[in-house]
């Protein structure tokens, strides 16, 4: 019990470690635009998983056909990133991080579609909450108010989650046509593409890093990349081995609240009564959507 117990705790930390992430982002947006902020964040991320992976010799080699997919999968995942990151430029932290995690509600939505079946009560009861939440959130910090921005932000985090939900399709169909690929290895592999053509896009976009002098932007980098990613991420992946699939699925609902309370520590950012009914709307078509607890979507 107490081995269990211990695990528990590493949990709700993972949980606040990821939660960190969107204030990091905040920090290093004060250097460099989204681009160079993702580009950055997946490359160093990125690296050192791969090096683990050829180490640990997790990287079969696949046919064209397969690493083209998985290459597709690194472009949803900097997709997912990319969006993300920028939403936080133009909406609170609370609100970026509840809308990007909503890619089970994408994730339930697609299953029906591709599988024909015939939408339940369930699906529609997830989804009228969801969209009811969203309609409070994207209204603005007061009713009928919302600006250009404002919208503009809700929508890259919103697309943010699709591509999540995207790239959670995509890797787990490549993996049953790869016969099973290790998780380290479909990690590795999918990072370094996204990293790659996240590189590529800002070295075309001329989106430079952020000045060597600048420390605020690099550190915010650098706990992206090795607080959140490195630290958060991999304990999530540790628990999920120990713990229920399921309950490791519902604790991913603490990091939009883990992220606001932080944001409300170190920038201040409050939310005002609308968004809070919003964001609890939205959180509760999160909780019937994954309430099968077959996916760790955040």
């Amino acid at each position: 019990m107490g081995g269990e117990g211990r695990w528990f705790g590493l949990l709700l930390l993972a949980q606040v470690l990821v939660g960190a992430a969107a204030i990091f982002a905040r920090f290093a947006l004060t250097g460099a635009d989204a681009l160079a902020v993702s580009a950055l964040r997946l490359a160093l991320a990125g690296g050192p998983l791969l090096a683990w992976a050829l180490a640990r010799r997790r990287l079969k080699r696949l046919d064209r056909s397969l690493e083209a997919g998985f290459a597709a999968a690194g472009a949803l995942l900097a997709l997912h990133f990319v969006t993300w990151i920028a939403s936080l430029g133009a909406i609170p932290v609370a609100i970026s991080t509840l809308l990007v995690c909503t890619a089970p509600v994408w994730n339930t939505l697609y299953d029906r579609v591709a599988e024909g079946r015939r939408p339940g009560a369930r699906f529609w009861g997830a989804s009228l909450l969801a969209l009811a939440g969203l309609g409070l959130v994207c209204s603005g910090p007061s009713r009928g108010t919302a600006n250009p921005a404002w919208i503009r932000g809700c929508a890259l985090a919103t697309a943010g989650g699709m591509a999540m939900a995207a790239y959670l399709v995509l890797v787990q169909k490549l993996d049953r046509r790869a016969g099973g690929v290790p998780t380290l290895g479909i990690v590795a592999r999918t990072y370094a593409w996204a990293a790659l053509g996240l590189v590529g896009a800002a070295a075309l976009a001329g989106s430079p890093p952020p000045a060597l002098g600048d420390r605020p932007a690099w550190m915010g980098i650098l706990g992206m990349a090795l607080v959140s990613q490195m630290g958060g991420h991999s304990l999530l992946n540790a628990a999920v081995r120990r713990i229920p699939a399921v309950t490791v699925a519902f604790t991913t609902l603490l990091e939009p609240v883990c992220a606001g309370l932080l944001a409300a520590l170190v920038f201040g950012e409050r939310l005002g009564p609308a968004m809070v009914a919003g964001g609890a709307l939205i959180l509760a078509g999160v909780v019937l959507c994954l309430w099968p607890g077959r996916r760790v979507a955040c």
